[in-house]
């Protein structure tokens, strides 16, 4: 398949530029609002052309853990879930960042705690960047705004994976996974051969071990010493990450006296209240974290240096505000505006916040 221009929904541009970009399998287990993604999967059949898995687990534990086991092969493997679900696979997550493995975590997030709502939210913004499961460790979190995005970070979350063997998460929510728009898919890929593999994962457990040792993958080690020395090198790496990955996003700040700082679909949102507070005489800009982990500290650092105030908005109770505000040292007032349970913002309801707790 060449690039291709297609109308189609976030979660349905996912399943399609995996199998694009010439991913192994996929193992998940259904629920809303990101069902789209196993679904379009299993409808496209990528097992008869790319030779693709497509596998419903018996739960979110066994999905994980199968993603656990063909990462340790060396193959290019992902899972999709929402928020409980992706609670349930959060003891398999650690031991694949345990493991040093690459795989790609979809959360397409709703409405919590328990069960919840199907409707969507961003609650699991500390839950994706503070590590979720249990132990020091990190995994790259992309957070997406546009179905343009979904499929762009799709691929640049098996190369990011495979760059740093460590897990990514794409991070949506409910809006972003189910809203249909225009996208450009990426050309068909071709799976890696065995031998292409076994070349570029040395550290795989492939059963080709005629020219070499054994490998053996595991995050169990029961020597402390060890395990610190893991650790030691586990935190070097996420520093690299600090140091190479950071994304993000600014619209209209050059002029900006007052900063929103949103991602995902709050951001598009905040974006329409800029423009209408323009009309207003209201100086503001956003800036959009594109990589949640690794916040993009430093920028923010530098553009809150000449603001009057920030204005965090999330579909939370309040949970990026506290990396805003360790990377601006709160030198400026810094406020939150979210709604919760699943509900929306609407641009009107983030201008009066602007003006009712910043300005």
């Amino acid at each position: 398949m060449n690039e291709e221009v297609r109308l189609m929904k976030g979660n349905e541009a996912i399943a399609e530029t995996a199998i694009r970009c010439g991913a192994d399998g996929y193992f998940g287990y259904p629920i809303t609002p990101q069902s789209e993604v196993m679904e379009t999967l299993m409808a496209l059949k990528p097992w008869e052309t790319t030779g693709m898995v497509v596998l419903q687990a018996e739960s979110e534990v066994s999905a994980i853990n199968m993603v656990y086991g063909g990462a340790a092969s060396g193959k290019k493997v992902m899972t999709s879930s929402s928020s409980p679900g992706v609670s349930l696979k959060q003891e398999g997550i650690s031991y694949i960042a345990g493991a040093e493995l690459p795989c790609l975590i979809v959360n397409v997030m709703r409405g919590g705690p328990g069960l919840g709502t199907i409707q969507p939210s961003q609650a699991d913004y500390f839950q994706a960047v503070k590590g979720g499961g249990h132990g020091d460790y990190r995994l790259i979190v992309l957070a997406p705004a546009s179905v343009q995005e979904m499929a762009d970070f799709t691929a640049l979350g098996f190369d990011l994976a495979f760059k740093y063997r460590n897990p990514v998460m794409l991070l949506a929510d409910g809006v972003i996974g189910q809203m249909m728009e225009k996208v450009v898919l990426p050309a068909q890929q071709r799976r890696r051969t065995d031998e292409e593999v076994v070349a570029q994962c040395p550290w795989a457990t492939t059963g080709k071990t005629k020219d070499r040792k054994n490998n053996i993958i595991t995050s169990l080690e029961l020597v402390a010493d060890k395990q610190e020395e893991n650790n030691i090198r586990f935190q070097a790496k996420y520093k690299k990450m600090e140091e190479n990955e950071v994304r993000y996003e600014t619209f209209m700040c050059d002029d900006a006296e007052y900063l929103i700082v949103a991602f995902g679909s709050t951001a598009r949102i905040s974006q329409k209240a800029i423009e209408e507070a323009r009309k207003e005489g209201i100086k503001v800009g956003l800036l959009r974290p594109i990589t949640l982990f690794p916040f993009p500290k430093k920028p923010l650092d530098e553009l809150s240096k000449k603001m009057k105030g920030i204005l965090v908005v999330e579909m939370n109770a309040g949970q990026m505000i506290e990396d805003v505000k360790l990377a601006t040292n709160c030198r400026v007032k810094t406020e939150h505006f979210g709604r919760m349970g699943g509900i929306i913002p609407a641009p009107d309801e983030i201008i009066e916040a602007l003006k009712t707790k910043i300005m």
